[in-house]
């Protein structure tokens, strides 16, 4: 099916790109406060003198919130449109983000970070429905990339800036500092940012209370391409996110004999690969909306055979040019997972696409909590052995592609009937 153009499409230009682009520099701080504590692990281990398992914590919690509020932001985005939303976001991630700096104990440091998770959680989806109500339904496949590719540079500059001023100037001075970057946009979000272009205004819809929460989640959720999409984000998302989170540098380390400089190279490598993938994706679905599902299967077969070639490597330790491959291609599972939203965005009217937008998200989140957890236990019953314990892996991946096979004719008809149904609409509708 091509990107044709869709009744009522926003007509996109200058003006969007310039309101657009401050949501996107709210998700970009936002994507910062959330990776920031990749690059401060052993320092905040230190700080409040706890161990491993307490500060892999803090990762477990902050993806738990994310994810538990992707409906309830996803409903909120939908009732009181994005510009509020996103500035209720800004204030609870940058609060978080400066609790953290000052927080003496362990305890209120945990508490910044499910604050900061929490605000981060209003970001995206918010994003999202910026996007699909000031540009063309055609361009919908690439504005969600390049919304994620910016927030893989926001990982790039805590990976390249924040680790240097926490070095430098010291724990409290450099999460405080970054802290007033929440304040910069919070002040552009205020002056410049608009829900939608001027006689775009969605129908408004009446709140009835929990009846409406109700409806709006039910009617998402029957729509088979909401259901394809969260099982689309869930299959290709959490490889990357698990590696990137928390176990790819012991697993590097560890399990490969790798110095932590070379590490955070083929770390680093994973988020370049990602920015760059991201931008060949989003190009061919805008051109070829048919190649959704296969890039999709593809980016999961390529990771699980990548995966399987670096788990069972004969040797004691697999070669470097097989390490860098695979990092290349777990690169492509961030964009992969944007191709979920392309599948839900189709299948849900206008008032529904923060609702479905955020059942999406769910899937990627989920998966990637409970892959930290499985890899963590497997890791101690199995006295380290990393081939068993990222071998789950696979189980997840093959969960998920059995859903997306099972789903993904429904949601190819239900999505051709959609179309036929508004370009019915459109030429009845008097002049």
């Amino acid at each position: 099916m091509s990107g044709a153009a869709l009744p009522g499409d926003p007509p996109g230009g200058r003006r969007a790109v310039a309101v657009w682009s401050t949501g996107v520099a709210v998700y970009f701080v936002a994507v910062i406060f959330r990776t920031s504590l990749g690059v401060a692990g052993l320092d905040a281990a230190d700080r409040f003198d706890v161990g491993a398992s307490a500060l892999s914590t803090f990762s477990i919690l902050q993806l738990l919130v994310y994810a538990g509020m992707q409906i309830p932001v996803g409903l909120l985005v939908d009732r009181l449109g994005t510009k509020k939303v996103l500035g209720m976001g800004v204030v609870l991630f940058t609060a978080g983000q400066l609790g953290f700096a000052f927080s003496p104990t362990y305890g209120m440091a945990l508490a910044s970070r499910a604050l900061l998770g929490c605000g981060d959680a209003m970001t995206f989806i918010s994003v999202l429905r910026l996007g699909s109500r000031w540009f063309p339904a055609r361009r919908g496949p690439l504005i969600a990339q390049l919304a994620g590719l910016v927030g893989m540079a926001g990982n790039l500059v805590s990976t390249l800036v924040l680790a240097r001023l926490l070095h430098g100037i010291g724990w409290t001075a450099a999460f405080a500092g970054s802290a007033l970057a929440g304040v910069v946009v919070l002040v552009l979000l205020l002056l410049f940012l608009k829900d939608h272009p001027e006689g775009h205004e969605p129908e408004p819809v009446p709140h009835q209370g929990a009846a409406y929460v109700r409806r709006q989640i039910a009617a998402s959720w029957r729509e088979p391409g909401t259901r394809l999409g969260l099982w689309v984000h869930f299959t290709t998302q959490f490889p990357a996110m698990v590696f990137l989170l928390l176990w790819g540098l012991p697993f590097l380390v560890e399990a490969q004999g790798l110095s932590r400089a070379a590490a955070g190279e083929l770390l680093t490598l994973v988020v370049l690969s990602n920015m760059a993938v991201g931008l060949v994706y989003g190009q061919i679905i805008a051109r070829h909306h048919g190649a959704r599902l296969p890039l999709a299967l593809g980016t999961v077969a390529a990771t699980s055979l990548l995966w399987a070639a670096t788990l069972g490597y004969p040797g004691e330790h697999a070669p470097m040019w097989l390490l860098i491959v695979l990092c290349t291609v777990l690169g492509a599972c961030g964009p992969a997972s944007m191709i979920g939203f392309d599948f839900a965005r189709p299948a849900n009217p206008a008032e529904r696409q923060g609702t479905a937008s955020g059942i999406t998200n769910m899937g990627g989140f989920v998966a990637s909590m409970t892959t930290l957890f499985a890899i963590g236990a497997l890791l101690d019953a199995t006295d380290d052995d990393y081939t068993v314990a990222f071998s789950s892996v696979f189980v997840l991946q093959a969960l998920g592609v059995t859903q997306i096979l099972r789903l993904r004719r429904r949601a190819a008809r239900r999505e051709r009937e959609r179309l036929v149904a508004s370009r019915v609409e459109t030429v009845h509708v008097p002049a």
